[in-house]
């Protein structure tokens, strides 16, 4: 019996109004930032997004935590939907739920010491730690991430964009989460650098159990670090399955595309690569395409993506669990395409 997942999103959709006035504003359409999301997360599980700027990784990630409310669609934590919760119900759920955000130079008040900052989640949920005992939890939580306890009455500006994002993880892990949302961690970090940090979230899964949702747009970070991926774009999922599925079986044509643009160091495979070149801009999310919203950038439309919404579903002629190219994908004519060389 398959258990019940961690974390369950059916239907998510964030509409952002528009409108047009000072005094009586008035309506005019919407953007559709995410507009019909689903996936789940297990227990332990790292579940990766990834997709182009602007695609609604972000917004996802908002929703996850309640900061956004959602315009449609539920998220179930352990099975009780949370899309509604405020007050102290909403509070409970967010000591389970916690959050690493993208840029450590602003993510962090730089008027708070490290101990303050870190100290600062036992503050809004007082019953986490006693309070003579906050000090000693958080040069644990220094000492978890890789950095010296002493610096506990330092400022965020004594330290680099390295050691500030392992700030931020070890507040994240003070309330000790079942689940952390870590929306593009790395993003704003050095390559070197970013290799630290995803080599201690690996390591802090692998010691704590955590599932994570980890929003990136970097494909091999997502890679490295994923169980499972989920492609986004403009809105919505488009092909998800194991990192293998998605890396070595890709299906969807925009993923196709996303991994032949993925820099390849072994010049030699770089020259065998089959590049896919894809025409056009990104469509508007306030006015995204009918049908299919790929279709006006895809090599293989038709008619019928103009008119006809792909359903996020193992593709015809792949039976499910039937081996490569057999996962789902919202694509009416996906066909499992080599685009990145083995080893690259």
């Amino acid at each position: 019996m398959t258990p019940e997942p961690m974390l369950e999103v059916r239907g998510l959709v964030k509409h952002f109004p528009l409108t047009r006035g000072i005094l009586f504003k008035k309506k005019i359409g919407a953007v559709k930032a995410v507009d019909g999301v689903d996936f789940d997360l297990g227990s332990g599980e790292t579940l990766g997004i990834v997709g182009e700027s602007g695609c609604g990784k972000s917004t996802v990630a908002k929703l996850l935590m309640n900061l956004e409310r959602p315009t449609a669609g539920l998220i179930r934590y352990k099975g009780e939907d949370i899309t509604r919760l405020s007050g102290r119900a909403l509070k409970a759920v967010r000591r389970n739920i916690q959050m690493v955000f993208q840029d450590p130079y602003t993510s962090l008040n730089p008027r708070m010491t490290v101990g303050d900052i870190i100290g600062e989640p036992y503050e809004i949920h007082p019953e986490a730690a006693p309070k003579g005992d906050r000090r000693r939890r958080v040069q644990e939580l220094l000492d978890v991430v890789g950095l010296n306890p002493e610096y506990i009455n330092r400022y965020p500006h004594q330290f680099s964009g390295g050691q500030r994002q392992r700030i931020g993880i070890a507040r994240g892990l003070a309330l000790r989460p079942e689940i952390i949302v870590a929306d593009e961690p790395v993003s704003a970090l050095d390559v070197s650098v970013q290799a630290q940090v995803v080599n201690l979230l690996d390591r802090l899964q692998s010691e704590l159990g955590l599932s994570y949702v980890f929003i990136a747009h970097d494909l091999s970070i997502v890679r490295h670090i994923s169980d499972r991926v989920g492609v986004m774009y403009l809105g919505r999922i488009v092909e998800t399955g194991t990192d293998t599925e998605i890396y070595e079986h890709p299906t969807h044509p925009y993923t196709q595309a996303l991994l032949s643009a993925a820099p390849v160091p072994d010049p030699e495979a770089r020259a065998h690569r089959d590049r896919i070149i894809l025409s056009g801009d990104v469509p508007s999310p306030a006015n995204p395409p009918s049908g299919c919203r790929f279709r006006t950038r895809c090599w293989k439309a038709r008619e019928r993506c103009a008119v006809e919404v792909p359903l996020l579903a193992v593709p015809e002629g792949f039976a499910p669990g039937g081996g490569p190219g057999a996962h789902a994908s919202a694509c009416h004519f996906a066909e499992e395409r080599h685009v990145v060389p083995n080893g690259a």
